[in-house]
């Protein structure tokens, strides 16, 4: 399959849009879906796994650190207020479709492209697992260990201690899991994406990489992919730019839920 290439256009919503055209030259014919984005863990499990079923994108940037989340056409299709969240033109029975929370776009996407979700209901369970496993488990204690040790006004020794250990806990257990098979939950999946992106900041959350090397292997293989490669690559204008810790409006946005001061 051709490599996809890449051209900018106008976003509907605002700023600079990435446009990625099918890598799969029986899609090529297709509308790209919409992929409300920013180059959070989160965003970059979505960017991966298009990559990687060769699926048509338009990425739409909503820049979480001046309040995109919060704008009224942002909030028809993602409710509570967080990308990443995706229009498909062509969804069930040629209408289009609206998407939100990771990972139901991950398994919508799986069915739609027939790739990384198993149809075998057995495999498809042990790829559900796995990914309720990062969404219920190292999403969220990663997030509030990264939050914690990185953006809290006070270090609070007991939230420091239980988010790190609880984050080294839940490693260890992924660790073990790779131990024993190449890919989470045997072959790739949309479990890897889901992960990979968590999983690939640990030492941010305190985490000594030396004592998961089963997900550092892991972690090494995935980023050697060239699609998944490439999606982990899609960032947005004036990403990096505010320092979140630094900039009390981004702080107030991101950790209050946009109160008002």
């Amino acid at each position: 399959m051709a490599r996809a290439s890449k051209s900018k256009s106008k976003s509907k919503k605002g700023g600079k849009a990435t446009r990625k055209t099918a890598s799969n030259p029986k899609l090529r014919g297709q509308e790209p879906i919409e992929v409300f984005f920013w180059p959070t863990p989160n965003g970059l499990k979505i960017t991966a796994m298009l990559e990687e079923a060769g699926l048509p994108y338009v990425v739409r940037p909503v820049n979480i650190g001046t309040g995109d989340q919060f704008k009224p056409e942002f909030l028809k299709i993602a409710p509570n207020n967080r990308m990443p969240a995706i229009i498909d033109p062509n969804g069930p029975g040629g209408r289009p479709i609206s998407v939100f929370e990771s990972g139901a776009i991950l398994q919508y996407l799986g069915r739609k492209s027939g790739k990384f979700y198993p149809k075998d209901e057995r495999k498809r369970a042990a790829v559900d697992e796995w990914l309720h496993w990062q969404m219920g488990g190292l999403g969220p204690m990663a997030g509030q260990a990264n939050h914690f040790r990185r953006y809290a006004p006070e270090k609070i020794e007991y939230a420091i201690n239980r988010y790190t250990i609880e984050v080294r806990r839940l490693l260890g257990v992924l660790d073990k899991q790779l131990a024993k098979r190449k890919f989470v939950a045997g072959d790739l999946s949309i479990a890897d994406f889901a992960i990979l992106g968590w999983a690939r900041g640990l030492e941010r959350m305190g985490q000594d990489s030396s004592e998961f090397p089963n997900v550092m292997r892991w972690i090494k293989m995935m980023e050697a992919r060239p699609a998944t490669k490439r999606g982990l690559a899609v960032t947005c204008e004036g990403y990096g730019k505010i320092d979140i810790s630094k900039d009390k409006n981004a702080w107030k946005l991101l950790f209050t839920q946009g109160a008002k001061a």
